[in-house]
């Protein structure tokens, strides 16, 4: 069955099945001897050991091991009186905390999970947009000033198109007399909002104009016009990957709260009529 086979569905099962395990494994409540007793056994030396390496990129001393499971007792000594004084209730940083970690595994679920190249292709061809590579242009450019008046306009494109000397056309200008294959959104940094529309929808290899910019009139030969287009799959793998891991941990992490807040009864205002 094709149900059997989305991607939502196997993060759904792993990620209950962890939770269930986390719920067996923990505790619902902690009995007075177990509040009397803080053990630390080999696993959790290991634990502490590793952690001083990853940071320090080398293994504690004895006397520095010795230090991280004194200072680990210490915490959890600290933790139990804090939780029998109520210390953790209403805290909004250690809720925020908790609430994180949930987030957390349900993010450790989606990065397990290795969809095929159809999945992808998918979510690619449904995102198409976000991927799409901009329209590229390169072109050559005369400016003729702020408000040129139109026989001049029309002088000057003769000569371009009669291939004349033009050294002597154009006003004073540090704008670039020609610009490489470039992103539209460059295009529109240097000569203004607007004039990379404009040029993109001319005939390419002709002289033509006027063109206004930000700064005034031109006359522009389009060399290229390199349209828009979404790659392929092969050459965005890895991007189009992340985001789906992305997407799917969203989606997992809404089913699963919604699964969770399933066994509360939620009472709250109606807040539905509230905004004006």
């Amino acid at each position: 069955m094709r149900v059997l086979k989305e991607p939502l569905l196997h993060f759904f099962l792993i990620g209950a099945a962890i939770f269930v395990w986390f719920h067996i494994v923990a505790p619902e409540s902690e009995s007075v001897e177990d509040l009397e007793k803080i053990t630390l056994d080999e696993n959790d030396v290991a634990l502490l050991s590793a952690r001083f390496e990853a940071q320090w990129k080398r293994p504690p001393s004895d006397a520095e091991l010795k230090a991280l499971v004194d200072a680990s007792i210490r915490e959890e000594v600290l933790v139990r009186e804090a939780r029998q004084l109520g210390l953790d209730h209403g805290d909004p940083l250690i809720r925020t905390r908790l609430s994180q970690k949930m987030d957390y595994l349900t993010e450790a679920i989606a990065t397990s999970i290795v969809p095929n190249d159809e999945d992808l292709e998918v979510f690619l061809q449904e995102n198409a947009e976000r991927y799409a590579t901009p329209v590229m242009v390169a072109f050559n450019q005369v400016f003729l000033g702020e408000e040129p008046g139109e026989a001049e306009i029309e002088k000057a494109l003769a000569s371009l198109r009669a291939k004349q000397d033009i050294s002597d056309l154009g006003g004073s200008t540090l704008l670039p007399a020609s610009m490489p294959l470039s992103a539209t959104r460059v295009v529109e940094s240097v000569f203004g909002g607007g004039f990379s529309k404009s040029i993109t929808e001319v005939e390419t290899g002709q002289w033509t104009g006027p063109i206004r910019s930000g700064y005034g009139i031109h006359l522009v030969e389009v060399v290229a016009v390199e349209p828009s287009r979404t790659p392929p799959l092969a050459e965005i793998h890895n991007t189009v990957l992340r985001d789906w891991r992305r997407a799917m941990s969203e989606d997992l992490a809404q089913a699963q709260y919604q699964s969770l807040a399933e066994k509360y009864e939620i009472v709250a205002p109606d807040l539905s009529g509230s905004a004006k």
